[in-house]
């Protein structure tokens, strides 16, 4: 059976792209750390970050890494937080988001259900970011 991100990956489930290429996506998660926070999720549907190609998780890596610079740019913020956990969707997934202090990686103080409207500014926002950055290739209208 299909996970949630390959449902949200085939377009079934709406979400708030930010990147696509030939191996993996990327998206905002729609109950954030912050503003601007971002899975990064390979196409392939691999339960475990342990059991991904190592050239598949080193792409992962500077797709988040590409992605952290563009929120660190757009949000102006003092770190990017990444982690990798994948417990409540099993599909690899790498997060990365803007952070201003300790309090911005406390996992139990995400904003549920953010409004829609919100993601989709900061999807722009990010999305603004990245291509200035020279990554219009790789980011969706």
């Amino acid at each position: 059976m299909a996970t949630l991100f390959t449902k949200i990956i085939d377009g079934e489930i709406p979400g708030h792209f930010v990147w696509k290429d030939d191996s993996c996506v990327a998206f905002l998660v729609i109950d954030p750390l912050t503003d601007g926070h971002t899975v990064v999720v390979p196409r392939e549907e691999i339960d475990h970050w342990l059991d991904a190609p190592p050239q598949l998780l080193s792409h992962l890596t500077q797709v988040a890494q590409t992605i952290g610079r563009a929120q660190h740019a757009a949000w102006d913020s003092a770190r990017v937080g990444v982690l990798v956990e994948g417990f409540e969707v099993p599909h690899l997934h790498v997060h990365v988001w803007p952070a201003n202090g300790v309090e911005d990686f406390d996992v139990h103080n995400v904003t549920k259900g953010q409004d829609q409207k919100v993601l989709a500014a900061n999807a722009q926002r990010l999305r603004d970011a990245l291509r200035e950055q020279g990554n219009s290739e790789h980011v969706p209208d």
